[in-house]
């Protein structure tokens, strides 16, 4: 059956590898590289053979993934991390690239245009990890994301320039010439796309929509994702730069929602190959072999990007936690590398002993990426907690008196908005803690009492008065987070009542064994507000709608949220 039996294969051993991930609690991509050993043709037992067939595939899945980005994203949403994506971007590149040549050619013998090659494929984080990661985490719209996001976008565009000037090195004559026409065919290219796309996608789509038919929306949507990128590969650029480049076209466009809803499970599935694939590059054997040499690299390749990744957040201003999310996160070596080795190896700048080396850390790297940038939230509280920070920051826009009984709304996100809205309509007193200081600007705006830092902190609890507070609403996604400002919170006011919102139903049995007064879900509470609505609608008696949807949130929360009832009562 050929490539069929190949996809077929590669989706079931996807499948065994995911549960097996599942099980053991570890991200759903360690699954899928897992799987992709076992199918690969280093080991033994059933074997991909379209090996090159299935790769081209899972680059559509990139792509996807890419474009999906570009969807829930706008311009708009990059311009408060401009300046670090721009400037900082850069920088980044040039000295993990440096770092890692340097370290390749005195610590591992290469030569130096091998180690040239070798300190660029480091330098390259993965897109497709760092947002599987951050979409998992339920993070993507947080400030420390959008720096990393708009990090992992300059390093796919840096990918262009690299292509070009790697295999001119033995000869560098003509490299300048070659350059400036590669960066004026992308530039022009991708402005033609920016202004057609704006002026001719949202019209079509349009006319797609009036026909009245959902499945040729899809297959219109995925049409520009993937044409898109194919044209701009046709052109010397990236297959997946084209796609991100589409979806920030359409996600300024009332369509962008629904076509990121429809885009998904394809998406999801086509990612799979990829990790697979990535899977199936690795040689046991090879990591057998020199087993001790890539234990001593692997964590030195954390240990060096983190540093300079985070460090570059930090001088360009983002503080508290913000440095430790970003240089964990990006401490990974991307998919993109696989592209600069094959073509290093092709054009007989990389020797085979360099090319498995980069290829087994790249692959190791990924594969432990999402418990490494896990560790950013308790890294950075210990190294705060070490460093016992003199001085407290200053409350800002707090009122002159001094506050009693009043609430601290802990995330001023979607949630925390809501909140604070009705709380201050109710004429409660309240202090907003949020830690994004973009996010934070709205406060002033807004007319709220409010300081800027991490809920987590001593420091930012006695700035928002947690000691006299009455109340404790923790409207922050991360669980680990809302347990330390719990923790934090009842050594300051062991009378403290306690709200958290749970992100995922998982998390509500953590928050419940650590004693917090009560946890909402929010995507429950959705589901309760729709079935009420429409029993309003229906209509429905009234006393027997209330009776049901109490009923529900009683199995559901097994009586352990009080109801609009219960408290009338």
């Amino acid at each position: 059956m050929g490539i069929a039996s190949d996809f077929v294969l590669i989706v079931l051993a996807g499948l065994l590898g995911g549960l097996l991930a599942r099980a053991l609690r570890v991200p759903l991509l360690v699954g899928y590289v897992a799987a992709g050993v076992l199918v690969g043709p280093y080991t033994a037992g059933p074997t991909v053979v379209q090996v090159h067939e299935i790769e081209r595939l899972a680059d559509i899945g990139v792509a996807l993934l890419l474009f999906s980005l570009g969807l829930e994203m706008s311009f708009q949403d990059l311009q408060p991390v401009r300046r670090m994506a721009l400037i900082g971007g850069p920088l980044q590149i040039l000295l993990t690239s440096l770092a890692a040549a340097a370290a390749g050619r005195t610590a591992l013998g290469m030569p130096v245009t091998e180690a040239i090659w070798f300190g660029a494929m480091i330098s390259l984080s993965s897109t497709v990890v760092v947002l599987k990661t951050l979409s998992a985490a339920g993070v993507t719209s947080t400030l420390a994301s959008r720096v990393m996001i708009g990090l992992l976008v300059v390093q796919d565009l840096a990918v262009v320039p690299m292509l070009i000037i790697l295999p001119q090195l033995g000869d560098p004559g003509h490299l300048p010439l070659r350059l400036a026409r590669a960066i004026g065919i992308a530039a022009v290219f991708l402005a033609a796309v920016v202004v057609l796309g704006v002026r001719l996608l949202p019209p079509l789509l349009r006319r797609v929509l009036r026909l009245g038919s959902r499945e040729l929306f899809l297959v219109s949507v995925v049409a520009i994702g993937v044409g898109v990128g194919y044209a701009t590969e046709r052109m010397g650029l990236s297959f997946a730069l084209g796609a991100f480049v589409a979806g920030l076209i359409l996600s300024e466009s009332e369509f962008s929602r629904q076509a990121l809803s429809d885009v998904v499970p394809l998406r999801d599935i086509f990612g799979l190959l990829f990790f697979v694939t990535v899977g199936m590059l690795l040689d046991p054997r090879y990591a057998l072999a020199h087993a001790a040499r890539i234990a001593l690299i692997v964590p030195l390749i954390f240990l060096g990007k983190s540093l300079i990744a985070g460090g570059l957040a930090r001088a360009f201003g983002y503080v508290n936690m913000a440095p430790w999310i970003v240089g964990l996160g990006l401490s990974q070596v991307g998919e993109f590398s696989f592209l600069l080795a094959r073509t290093g190896v092709a054009s007989g700048a990389l020797s085979k002993p360099a090319y498995d080396l980069a290829l087994t850390c790249t692959i190791l790297t990924m594969a432990l990426s999402p418990a490494v940038s896990g560790l950013a939230l308790p890294l950075g509280r210990a190294w705060r907690s070490w460093r016992k920070p003199a001085a407290a920051p200053a409350p800002v826009a707090l009122p002159p008196e001094a506050l009693h009984g009043h609430i601290v709304v802990a995330g001023y996100g979607r949630s925390g908005q809501a909140v604070a809205r009705v709380l201050r309509a109710a004429g409660i007193p309240l202090v907003v803690v949020e830690l994004n200081h973009a996010v934070f600007g709205a406060l002033h705006e807004h007319g709220l009492a409010g300081v800027w830092g991490d809920i987590t902190s001593e420091e930012i609890q006695h700035a928002a008065r947690i000691e006299s507070a009455r109340m404790l609403v923790l409207a922050v996604p991360d669980l680990s987070t809302a347990e330390l400002g719990v923790d934090r919170a009842r050594r300051l006011n062991p009378a403290i009542v306690t709200i958290a919102r749970a992100a995922r139903p998982q998390q509500m049995t953590a928050l419940r064994k650590l004693g917090v007064d009560a946890v909402v879900q929010a995507e429950f509470e959705g589901g309760v507000e729709l079935v009420r609505q429409a029993l309003i609608r229906y209509p429905a008696d009234g006393a027997l709608a209330a009776r049901l949807l109490a009923g529900v949130r009683e199995e559901f929360y097994g009586g352990y949220l009080k109801t609009p009832s219960e408290t009338s009562s």
